[in-house]
């Protein structure tokens, strides 16, 4: 190969280490791989044949294990798939936007974690709060087969008079889309912001519900599913769900 030619750095490793180019694509994708000083994460980058490549000692060409992703989802933002002019939640899954931890990160950040992400109960685009993204077959399917058995607590901001007898009815004996919901817990947090606690349905029904006692919903965020809580995530970050957080 002439000093202008590339070829990509998993073929280039395969050569030099005498391994499948799966096993190549497994070291570079795991972070053991530098070129020229430096870890690259991309199996099919181009190289030059002057480029150093070394592969860190004692590593091993293993898959690299699935993680599940909490994000703090702005208002305005899709969860999945961005959509006319409504952006992707999926877009702020980078590295820039890990939150700073007291510890550092339980795992190195990888550019596979952002890959193959599947987005799980979902809240309406004006909402905020927490949101997941898992690549781990259990827990999808966890998320999947539980979804209306996991308990959801929200901040719901609202405006207007309650009507007599609202937030008892909010509680129990409200209907949507010609189908009874199943009970809440609802209680003021202070004037303007109600507290919600469901289960057996998703949070786009809390528009409706309020609409029937008189209130207009201002805005809405999910501080958590299940056990698991969003806490002090700030808003356009995100942090993985720890190993002992089950939902």
């Amino acid at each position: 190969m002439s000093q202008t030619e590339t070829v990509r750095l998993s073929k280039r490793l395969a050569e030099q280490q005498s391994c499948s180019r799966r096993e190549a694509e497994l070291y570079i994708e795991a972070g053991h791989v530098q070129v020229d000083g430096q870890v690259v994460l991309v199996p099919g980058t181009h190289i030059g044949a002057d480029q150093q490549v070394r592969l860190a000692p004692g590593a091993k060409a293993e898959a690299i294990p699935p993680v599940t992703l909490l994000l703090h989802k702005p208002a305005g933002y899709t969860q999945g798939e961005a959509y006319g002019r409504v952006p992707s939640a999926r877009s702020l899954l980078t590295e820039k936007n890990l939150a700073e931890y007291d510890a550092p990160a339980p795992v190195r950040v990888l550019k596979r974690h952002f890959a193959d992400q599947l987005a799980f109960l979902p809240i309406p685009v004006p909402g905020s709060g927490l949101v997941i993204y898992t690549q781990d077959p259990r827990i999808a399917r966890k998320l999947q087969e539980d979804a209306y058995a996991l308990e959801q607590e929200l901040v719901v901001g609202v405006k207007g008079q309650i009507a007599e007898g609202g937030l008892q009815r909010l509680c129990h004996g409200l209907i949507a889309d010609r189908q009874p919901l199943p009970p809440a817990k609802v209680s003021w947090q202070n004037e303007t912001h109600l507290r919600f606690a469901i289960k057996g349905f998703w949070p786009d029904k809390i528009d409706e519900m309020c609409a029937t006692v008189n209130l207009q919903v201002v805005s809405m965020r999910r501080l958590r599913v299940g056990r698991v809580s969003m806490a002090k995530l700030p808003e356009g970050q995100w942090r993985y769900l720890l190993p002992w957080e089950k939902f």
